[in-house]
């Protein structure tokens, strides 16, 4: 099990609740909000800023515990791409500051996560990027996170080890506490080939820990599930995240779509719990009635048995991840 730090607000939250719900998506929702194809979502902390509150609170609305600020992409190599990367501690600062004001205005707890998705950069020798370049980049944005008001940094979607490891370094330098996700593909591996099975390995080597580790993203809930029971099979004890998609993503027409409905997304979170998880939320595709829906099943506190792949599978639909991965997730007791 993981030393974390005594004094946070997130594990203060969870030792009083037990189980903790994050919000769902950031980019889907803001699509159904009118943000263009090819536009960044960053921009709208600046053009939208009325928009950007609105999604946090109609999140914590629906009962989420931790909303992540629209900061996914707000690194400099991401965002250089549309010109903006001199404004990057600013626009960190505004997404914390805008889910600080939803969240206080809530009358309760609620997280305030800073979002710290990828560079888009590959690290040398496969690319130019340096261990050294990508902990400055991560620490720009994690110091603009905590002016903003940012309770800690929410490192996820992450593939490459390295990566992680660089944007753990980035929070601890800027003096947030931290939370990492990868997401695993088809494979039951990241882009990268991280397994979930090494995920505790990985926070277990940074030189403060994790609060939390885990999965988000990938290609559906099923999957998700699956390999939280890897992780906790090969971690017990250790505090776990599962904030999947909200169903298999399908292309229909020139869109992708998630067909994943508010009662699938409730009977994923209970799930989720028994397979070891103890944050849970959505992520692409995830409404705010979906996680109303996960609420209501947290709540309702009826948590089935550490599942099976094959009750997965039932419950969930098929299942990507390779047998021989399939069968690892068996010998683990949860966590």
């Amino acid at each position: 099990m993981l030393d974390r730090p005594a004094a946070d607000r997130l594990s203060a939250l969870l030792a009083e609740k037990g189980v903790l719900l994050a919000d769902g998506a950031t980019g889907t929702n803001y699509f159904d909000m009118g943000l263009e194809s090819g536009e960044p979502p960053e921009a709208w902390l600046v053009e939208h800023p009325d928009k950007v509150e609105a999604l946090h609170r109609a999140f914590i609305e629906a009962g989420s515990d931790i909303v992540l600020t629209n900061s996914f992409g707000a690194n400099r190599y991401r965002l250089k791409l549309h010109g903006l990367e001199n404004r990057t501690r600013e626009l960190n600062r505004l997404a914390a500051s805008i889910a600080r004001k939803a969240a206080d205005a809530s009358g309760r707890t609620v997280i305030v996560a800073g979002s710290v998705g990828p560079t888009g950069e590959l690290f040398d020798p496969l690319g130019a990027l340096t261990m050294d370049a990508a902990v400055e980049a991560f620490t720009e944005q994690c110091r603009g996170l905590a002016e903003g008001g940012a309770d800690l940094a929410w490192i996820e979607t992450m593939s490459a080890a390295e990566e992680l490891e660089a944007a753990a370094r980035g929070a601890i330098a800027a003096g947030l506490p931290y939370v990492f996700t990868a997401s695993f593909d088809t494979a039951g591996r990241t882009m990268m080939g991280v397994t979930p099975e090494q995920m505790g390995e990985i926070a277990a080597r940074m030189p403060v820990a994790p609060l939390a580790y885990g999965a988000n993203c990938g290609i559906g809930p099923g999957d998700l599930v699956v390999s939280t029971l890897a992780m906790s099979a090969a971690s017990p004890g250790d505090v776990l995240v599962a904030k999947g998609n909200c169903g298999i993503p399908q292309w229909v027409g020139d869109k992708v779509h998630y067909g994943g409905t508010p009662e699938l997304m409730g009977c994923y979170a209970n799930l989720a719990i028994a397979s070891g998880a103890r944050i849970i939320g959505g992520c692409c595709g995830t409404s705010p009635s979906h996680i109303a829906a996960m609420r209501k099943a947290i709540d309702a506190g009826v948590r089935p048995p550490r599942p099976t792949f094959e009750a997965v599978e039932e419950s969930l639909g098929p299942v990507t991840r390779p047998k021989a991965a399939k069968e690892r997730t068996r010998s683990g007791r949860r966590g």
